[in-house]
């Protein structure tokens, strides 16, 4: 078992393993010429595809909740003609704007496929976990069990999961809130890890020597790259006084000295954006390029590649098709859920604009009063949640 083992995780990896099965066998009525080697290899290039799809269009829409930015993702799946469009008449236009990045033709943009360390370094989001968890019996809709993030990670995932079903786990999770992506949020079980060998890791604090030591430029130095204007100062950097008292003293008044990590988390997000202006500007950039120098999402997405029954399966497959195919029990509780990796609304009653029966209210009182959407610091300030009420556009 690895250490960064979890109980989402495996739940993802469950998930997409049963999902790969169901495609094995959608592929092998259409080619039962198929050995199991071909089988699988299609398959697995089909869920890969089919990953890739949901985090362009459902994942990262989530997170970032602009309306520009709702138009943009799905822009660089299906293009602007749309995904109506895209399915009816296939590509159109040679264009990616127009028809999307998938199914084009590649372009490397003079470097062979890699994703940079500055990505690896705005993907930092350790503060989306939460320290406190709430568990919930989907039949019946009562809290059963509130556990920590040590509990349900590392060499406990597998007896933890062993209590509740699938179901149980997808209800609670989709009922769960993720935290903000901001200072003072990092999650108190990973700055205090207690690794499978013994050792106790602050995984903060190995996140920013990882940049230094892998020559990440430091936040100004990063942001001036990216054609941004500097921080000239720790008030410019943040506008929280608090935070920019903070960083001013730690790192003796120099702004330029701030680490990238620390000056990203410090940043107002613009508004509906899950994380920094800073981050978004690494993140669109190789959200774009992971698609277009791969040849498995442009030149070879293609019928004669993914099989006939691949190439329709990644087209117009969703992640609420997939955890109902595999988990059918869920259907009221995901019927008026759109995007299921926001959280699922619990009552109408309760302002979600969502219904579910009466067996699953039992809950609803627990949850509001119960459930932890943000963790405290060691100073026991909190921050607000990622998912709060949705921001009004003009």
């Amino acid at each position: 078992m690895t250490e960064n083992w979890w109980t989402g995780v495996a739940m993802l990896h469950t998930l997409f393993s049963r999902e790969h099965n169901a495609i094995c066998d959608a592929i092998k009525k259409e080619h039962p010429e198929f050995g199991d080697q071909r089988l699988f290899e299609v398959a697995w290039l089909t869920n890969a595809a089919l990953i890739a799809k949901i985090h362009t269009v459902e994942w990262t829409p989530t997170v970032l909740r602009h309306p520009a930015l709702q138009v943009g993702m799905r822009a660089n799946w299906w293009g602007l003609a749309g995904e109506t469009v895209g399915r009816t008449l296939g590509r159109f236009s040679d264009r990616d704007v127009v028809s999307g990045i998938v199914g084009s033709p590649p372009s490397h943009h003079g470097v062979p496929f890699s994703l940079t360390e500055e990505f690896v370094s705005v993907y930092r989001m350790h503060p989306l976990i939460p320290d406190d968890w709430s568990f919930f019996d989907l039949e019946s809709g009562r809290l059963v069990e509130k556990a920590s993030f040590t509990d349900i990670q590392g060499a406990a995932t597998r007896a933890f999961m062993d209590k509740y079903s699938m179901a149980d786990l997808y209800y609670s999770f989709g009922l769960a809130n993720a935290g903000r992506v901001c200072l003072h949020n990092y999650p108190n079980a990973l700055r205090r890890l207690h690794r499978i060998d013994g050792q106790l890791t602050d995984l903060a604090t190995l996140d920013i020597t990882r940049d230094r030591e892998r020559g990440v430029p430091r936040y100004n130095d990063l942001r001036e790259a990216l054609g941004m204007p500097r921080a000239k100062t720790f008030a410019e950097l943040t506008p929280n006084r608090k935070w920019a008292a903070e960083i001013d003293r730690l790192y003796k008044g120099d702004v330029d000295l701030v680490d990238t990590m620390v000056g990203m988390y410090a940043e107002e997000p613009p508004l509906g954006f899950g994380f920094s202006d800073t981050a978004f500007r690494i993140f669109i950039l190789m959200a774009s390029r992971r698609l277009q120098s791969d040849r498995f999402f442009t030149s070879h997405f293609t019928p004669e590649v993914y099989t006939k029954t691949g190439f329709d399966w990644v087209r117009k497959t969703t992640m609420k098709e997939i955890l109902l195919r595999h988990h059918p029990e869920l259907a009221t509780a995901l019927e008026h859920v759109e995007l299921p990796f926001a959280p699922w609304p619990v009552s109408s009653d309760e302002g979600g604009g969502g219904l579910v029966p009466d067996r699953l209210k039992a809950g609803v009182k627990a949850l509001n009063l119960l459930k932890t959407v943000a963790r405290a610091p060691l100073d026991d300030t909190r921050e607000p949640p990622l998912f709060a009420p949705q921001p009004k556009f003009p």
